[in-house]
């Protein structure tokens, strides 16, 4: 049920993952990022996202850490960047990963991008990683359909969650109706398009309607597709904002508009073509 900020997906290896968090994409080390960190904790967030490139999984323990809730009460995630994509690399990524996060284990590991020739040594690594109980949950991020096949006709174990660019704009059809077959938990990241949706106007007219802002009808749009979505924010007034959207639901028609919106628009890079 999507009842409340705790609100839980049930992972296909029965982990519970929420299904909102925060993202913390391009936000330096420092005394903003520990605030974001506990600000939304504090607001009942209780999933946190954040990636070894971004450079800033250490504010984001010490934000955990200054937080006061049980580890056993927070979602963490983090993910392998392509540099460190192979056995022992990745096995030793994700060591440096809780190292500098200062916990003992991750509940998601999430391989960063479908690096051609790397991602199956990368995906070995974090079986090893799940089967020896030392994360709760592995993924995917940026795969697409043909990546995911690709990946599967070798895995020993099913990625549990790609995570993957989704808004108005991008509804990623096909990657969703494959993630549904297979029972891969999607997760949307860049879920508010980076801000450039806010002044849409069919946007404008739904929120009005329900009396919510753009930003909080796209984000229960995402819910209501079955996405799990970690929008980014540093302020507090926009972390409250953000997670207020399960005291309300978008009828059909309304969730029918917004899918329309879809052009196959990315913001960020391209699966398929991509070169870091």
């Amino acid at each position: 049920m999507l009842n409340n900020l705790q609100s839980t997906t049930t992972l296909n290896n029965g982990v519970k993952m929420p299904w909102f968090g925060l993202g913390v994409f391009k936000v330096e080390e420092g005394p903003e990022l520990v605030n974001a960190v506990k600000m939304a904790i504090k607001h009942g967030y209780r999933s946190i996202d954040t990636a070894a490139i971004y450079e800033n999984e250490e504010g984001v323990g010490q934000g955990i850490k200054e937080s006061g809730i049980a580890r056993e009460d927070l979602f963490v995630t983090s993910k392998v960047w392509n540099a460190d994509l192979g056995y022992e690399s990745t096995l030793a990524a994700y060591q440096t990963s809780l190292d500098k996060l200062g916990l003992e284990y991750l509940d998601l590991y999430l391989i960063h991008w479908p690096v051609a020739g790397k991602y199956k040594e990368a995906w070995r690594a974090l079986e090893t990683l799940y089967k020896e109980g030392r994360v709760r949950a592995i993924g995917v991020s940026n795969f697409q359909v043909h990546h995911l096949e690709d990946l599967l006709k070798d895995a020993e174990i099913k990625p549990m969650v790609n995570q993957v660019e989704y808004h108005p704009r991008l509804t990623q059809n096909e990657v969703q109706a494959f993630c549904r077959e297979n029972g891969i938990q999607m997760e949307a990241w860049s879920p508010l398009m980076q801000g450039q949706l806010l002044d849409k106007e069919v946007l404008v007219d739904i929120a009005a309607k329900y009396n919510k802002s753009v930003a909080q009808i796209i984000l229960r749009w995402d819910l209501q597709n079955g996405v799990v979505t970690i929008p980014k924010s540093t302020k507090e007034h926009r972390i409250i904002e953000n997670s207020q959207v399960f005291d309300f639901e978008l009828t059909q028609e309304d969730m029918q508009q917004i899918n329309e919106l879809n052009q196959n628009h990315r913001v960020g890079p391209d699966p398929d073509n991509f070169d870091f």
